[in-house]
């Protein structure tokens, strides 16, 4: 025995040497060593990648070292906590400061909360040559940075506020500033003239007021500036015309007058402008693209401008993508045969919302030749289209072609080229010239002959139309007690009552949401790239994308030759309408494209249900991670207060006719945003039928009406809303998204366990990654109670949305009782009875009925005199002790039979 351990230890004892000899090997300083190690703990990174018997510089993710074994590098990127670094994560990298040799630090995407540090620049090691922190989750002020080496610092898309500090220009070596993303504000500081060595400034999407320093024109090195989405004012300082290496200049959406700056031809390396989105007036200038040969994308959009295009826009050979839409150029394009000269196919060309005449029908093949979209509406162009033209990719509305549709009334066209004395011939041809008086007279010969024509036909027509109203409208009478109510349980997704979506009658589209450009949403979801496509909807393919302001936006886009190419109008017209907060926001619209059509939303961080009851865990060893029972319970309630404004709350009455896991998104904490409302209609008259005809239905519930729509009763989305309830329970994944069969039978066998009296046959079919104490498997055991009765296969019977929100509220009301005294016995028995008749409802009452307490009592004290009631589960052998029967707690509404 002493032998084995002598040979243990010795075996350790080797170990550890060997590692301090390797250690000692590679990673060369004591002093690196002890500051990693201190970086470790601070920042609580995990063993897996930063395993502390293992070489820094060999083994360490992100660490990098020189040939003498000496800590250069950081890079955090990637990097993950540890659980109880997860729990507490701060901006605690102290332990950099002891790296003497460090030239670079990364942390990009590493959350590091909290404010920067007074001591970050002041006592960075003085090697430090780049900090990269962007969205990193930085707040608070900048620093005052004077790290003398330091040549890239990167901050962006953190929460960093206040002016930025003078000292930035003491950066003599800085060659990359990035401050874009952030709330930063006051003036761009006049000492950045300081900067003789940077090559890229960004301070983008800020809240930045004032002018463009005239002093940004010193930096000569400079090759990208972009101060965009900001609030600055004033013109453009002629002076940037003396930043020859400039190849990227974004002054975009902020508030700059003034006229283009003759400076600005002097930028001959220029390749990338983006002026639009703010005040300038005037025209350009003919020399302004003159010089500049390089240029590849221009956006001037959404300006003043007025005046002609000069003609050295057209000779820019390397042109891709042009947009100068909504503004007041006038006057015609000139021969586009130069454009030729590009060489490649790809970009835009938008020239819409101007006062564009003449023609231009021998330049559409160089355009659509050219670039890969073409949008010349909203002008007042003549000619002809080409019928060989792509619809897809060009536009041409709103113009005065002949052979094209929604285009300008030949009176308007004709007023326009008159107010500017132009000769109009639309069609190419002369203008027909009025009638003579020799032809007028002979065709008034035989006039009364055409009105006795006319008179004839009209009286016939009329009675033919009145005939086809009358045999339209009994046959109608005769078919109306047909129409019968889905048995949803069998068939959740057929047609009932065929209701057609809400019409669009009316919408003021400037008032619902913000318009876009076809150009603005292309660019924000990269050209509707794979990559940014989440999914195929119903009624249109889903983009992520990201706008100009850095706001994060899902893009339906819809095909107008696609079976629901009117869907669109569904919800544009519910959300001009009718507004909640439990309701996906709605950003804006794009309808500048004949073939299709663009809705805006807000993006939601957690999509939708079914993507986020499972997620990946923060640790690839985890597995999955599941949503929590107070994160579900939670979202059912979001979810059953969007229905109950739409059943009680909206005039008239909607249904949703979507309910699934995927209509169901979730912002950043999990708050309901309902979505999916593009078959959102009006509630069919449900409640306002007599008793006969409700028996009718509930008689004729096996067969259903084939319309092809959802059924537009409240109790097919309550059937909807009980699937997604039961899916939160047992976290059965595409179960309130499926009606097949299979689905069906696990249905009917997942609802014997669902007993209103026994509570431990629940736990044979909740989520078995659900962790739950004993108070809350009874809140659990309510939800299943009341998907339960959700799901009941004659939809009469189905509770209304808010007596299911009610039971949401109060889950534990469902199933507790309090039975300590014979008075509370008593009194519970009448509550319990009053609340369980209040939620089942009875065949009795309409969906618009408020029941009151004494007819609730009566039916309660009828229902236990008869013998009529019914277990809801399937009973078994074991009850709880002191609990009553379910035909005490639960009574059930008679059956339309009995």
């Amino acid at each position: 025995m002493p032998t084995l351990l002598l040979r243990r230890l010795l075996f350790l004892f080797l170990t550890s040497f060997l590692l301090t000899f390797a250690v000692g090997q590679n990673l060369s300083s004591a002093v690196d060593l002890a500051a990693l190690f201190r970086l470790r703990a601070s920042l609580g990174l995990r063993a897996r990648d930063w395993p502390r018997r293992a070489d820094p510089c060999s083994s360490w993710a992100g660490v990098g070292c020189d040939k003498s074994g000496r800590v250069v590098s950081l890079n955090l990127y990637g990097l993950r906590r540890t659980r109880l670094g997860r729990r507490n994560p701060r901006f605690a990298i102290e332990g950099m400061q002891n790296l003497t040799r460090l030239v670079s630090f990364n942390a990009t995407g590493f959350t590091l909360p909290g404010s920067i540090p007074n001591w970050f620049g002041s006592r960075l090691p003085p090697s430090i040559a780049v900090i990269d922190l962007r969205r990193a989750s930085v707040s608070g002020d900048i620093p005052y940075i004077l790290a003398g080496g330091l040549t890239v610092l990167s901050l962006a898309e953190n929460s960093i506020t206040g002016n930025i500090p003078p000292t930035i220009g003491q950066l003599r070596n800085l060659s990359v500033l990035d401050l874009s993303r952030n709330a930063l504000s006051g003036n761009i500081p006049v000492a950045l003239i300081g900067l003789g060595s940077l090559s890229y400034l960004d301070l983008s999407s800020n809240f930045l007021t004032g002018t463009v320093p005239s002093e940004i024109g010193a930096l000569r090195q400079l090759k990208t500036l972009i101060l965009a989405n900001n609030s600055l004012t004033g013109s453009i300082p002629r002076e940037l015309g003396n930043l020859s290496s400039l190849v990227t200049l974004d002054l975009g959406f902020n508030s700059l007058s003034g006229t283009l700056s003759r400076g600005l031809n002097k930028l001959r390396s220029l390749r990338n402008l983006n002026l639009g989105s703010n005040l300038f007036s005037g025209s350009i200038g003919v020399r302004l693209f003159s010089s500049i040969k390089q240029l590849e994308l221009i956006t001037l959009s959404r300006n003043n401008l007025s005046g002609e295009l000069p003609d050295s826009l057209w000779s820019l050979s390397k042109l891709r993508f042009l947009d100068v839409a909504y503004n007041n150029f006038t006057g015609s394009l000139p021969k586009l045969s130069v454009i030729k000269a590009n060489g490649s196919s790809g970009g835009s060309f938008n020239v819409s919302h101007n006062l564009l005449y003449g023609s231009i029908s021998s330049g559409f093949a160089i355009l659509l030749s050219t670039f890969n979209y073409v949008d010349l509406s909203d002008n007042y162009l003549q000619g002809s289209v080409p019928h060989n033209s792509a619809s897809r990719n060009l536009s041409v509305k709103s113009n005065c072609f002949q052979n094209a549709s929604n285009q300008r009334s030949q009176a308007d066209c004709q007023e326009f080229y008159k107010e500017r004395g132009i000769t109009y011939d639309g069609s190419g041809n002369p203008i027909s010239p009025p009638p003579s008086s020799s032809s007028s007279s002979s065709k008034s010969k035989n006039t009364w002959k055409y009105i006795v024509a006319a008179v004839v036909g009209g009286t016939a027509l009329l009675v033919f139309v009145v005939i086809c109203l009358l045999l339209c409208f009994c046959w109608r009478r005769s078919h109306s007690s047909d129409q019968r109510e889905v048995t949803s349980h069998a068939a959740p997704s057929a047609p009932e009552g065929g209701k057609e979506p809400l019409p669009s009658v009316g919408v003021n589209l400037p008032a619902v949401g913000e318009v876009f450009t076809f150009v603005q949403l292309a660019h924000a979801t990269s050209d509707f790239g794979e990559r940014n496509l989440i999914k195929h909807g119903k009624s249109g393919d889903i983009y992520q994308g990201v706008l100009e302001n850095g706001n994060h936006v899902v893009v339906k886009r819809i095909d107008m030759n696609g079976v629901n190419k009117e869907a669109y109008q569904v919800e544009l017209n519910f959300f001009a309408r009718f507004s909640h907060e439990r309701f996906v926001p709605f950003v804006g619209h794009c309808m500048e494209n004949e073939n299709e059509r663009f809705l805006v939303y807000k993006q939601m961080p957690h999509r939708d249900l079914a993507n986020a009851l499972y997620r990946k865990a923060a640790q690839e060893d985890e597995g999955l991670q599941s949503l929590d029972w107070i994160t579900r319970l939670k979202i059912a309630t979001g979810a059953a207060e969007a229905l109950c404004y739409l059943h009680h709350e909206c005039e008239p009455p909607l249904v949703h006719r979507d309910i699934q896991a995927s209509s169901i998104l979730l912002d950043d904490k999990f708050e309901v945003r309902l979505g999916s409302l593009s078959n959102v209609c009006d509630q069919e008259g449900d409640g306002h039928q007599n008793v006969i005809s409700r028996l009718l239905r509930l008689s004729q519930t096996s067969e259903q009406i084939s319309t092809g729509l959802p059924p537009a009763s409240w109790s097919y989305d309550v059937y909807c809303f009980g699937k997604v309830l039961l899916e939160l329970v047992t976290g059965r994944l595409g179960l309130s998204g499926s009606n097949d069969p299979t689905t069906n039978e696990w249905l009917d066998h997942t609802l014997r366990f669902v007993n209103i009296c026994e509570k431990e046959l629940v736990t044979k079919i909740v989520d078995p990654s659900l962790i739950v104490d004993e108070d809350l498997i009874e809140e659990v055991w309510a939800m299943a109670i009341v998907a339960k009765s959700c799901l009941n296969p004659k939809p009469l019977k189905r509770p209304l949305m808010r007596y299911i929100l009610k039971a949401l509220e109060n889950p534990l009301k469902v199933v507790r009782d309090d039975n300590n005294s014979d008075s509370a016995r008593l009194k519970a028995t009448s509550s319990r009875g009053l609340w369980n008749a209040a939620f089942f409802g009875s065949w009795r009452q309409s969906s618009s009925d408020i029941p009151s307490v004494s007819v609730l009592a009566r039916e309660d004290r009828s229902l236990r005199r008869s013998g009529t009631m019914r277990s809801q589960g399937s009973g078994g052998e074991h009850s709880f002790s002191g609990r009553r029967s379910s035909k005490e707690i639960c009574p059930e509404p008679p059956d339309a039979d009995d």
